[in-house]
């Protein structure tokens, strides 16, 4: 199965991490654009961001990771296959500091820069209005400064680019993260590939939302403690050389750690152990 990963910038590094996570051995130096892994049957291909999804739609590639973004903009047929919790920003309106902005009808008869005109077309038609699209391939923020256009539409992450810039985001039009995309008609074969990568990649995922927990607790403050810790099904407890004591282990959810932790040191428990999951599977 050949799968297309951006060649250079935003997506690369994570796309890479999360291959090697997967335990999907890549050999590949920047010079390389095609590259076979040497443990599953994948090959890579290795893009400009923009060029994915042609590549999946004519299943040149049978598989890809691509930004949400750059898939709306094209309007290409292909399959999402999941979201993979990285490269995440927003495309948003940026506007001059000084300038007022209540809703979208600032926007009307206004000229916006942008490198996405089908996704502001889309919402410009949504909300009623016109404008007049002026399409940048690279700094659109400098496009108002330099009396080109009024307002842009651009990728924000932090934000610093537009301070800089002397504007500020005023609307979120558009909400942005790595996706794996798939050709609509892929092979029996293909498709089997597709689900082993799938699974590696839902259980390192599943993982990075939990820990892996250890403590000791006296054996009377096991039941409150039970309650606090559902871990997947219930914790394991184990017995303790002392007696009156039980090691007990579990997984808990990142967002809930602190609050745990501190209400488990109020039950008494002792020796907290806290590691990361490499993997999990449900």
């Amino acid at each position: 199965m050949k799968i297309a990963i951006q060649k250079s910038g935003r997506l690369y590094d994570e796309s890479m991490q999360l291959l090697r996570d997967c335990d999907i051995k890549v050999a590949h130096s920047k010079n390389q654009l095609r590259v076979k892994c040497t443990n599953i049957d994948l090959e890579l291909f290795f893009l400009r961001d923009d060029d994915i999804p042609q590549y999946v739609a004519d299943n040149v590639a049978h598989t890809g990771i691509v930004g949400q973004n750059v898939l709306a903009e094209t309007g290409l047929q292909v399959t999402t296959v999941a979201p993979l919790g990285f490269g995440k920003c927003r495309l948003s309106v940026a506007i001059p500091k000084g300038d007022s902005y209540v809703n979208a009808s600032y926007l009307n008869n206004k000229k916006i820069a942008t490198s996405y005109p089908n996704i502001l077309q889309q919402y410009l038609t949504a909300n009623n209005l016109t404008a007049d699209i002026h399409v940048i391939s690279g700094s659109v923020e400098i496009a108002p400064k330099i009396g080109l256009a009024d307002a842009i539409v651009d990728l924000v992450s932090t934000g610093n680019t537009l301070f800089m810039n002397e504007l500020k985001e005023v609307e979120t039009i558009f909400n942005s993260e790595a996706v794996l995309i798939a050709n609509t008609t892929l092979s029996n074969e293909n498709n089997d590939l597709l689900q082993q990568l799938l699974f590696r990649i839902k259980a390192v995922n599943q993982a990075k939302n939990y820990k892996y927990l250890l403590l000791n607790a006296p054996n009377d403050s096991i039941e409150n403690i039970i309650k606090i810790l559902p871990g997947i099904k219930s914790p394991t407890i184990m017995p303790l050389a002392n007696n009156g004591w039980s090691s007990l282990h579990t997984v808990i959810q990142d967002t809930d750690f602190w609050k745990i932790i501190t209400q488990l040191k109020a039950m008494g428990a002792e020796g907290i152990l806290v590691f990361p999951i490499e993997k999990m599977i449900r």
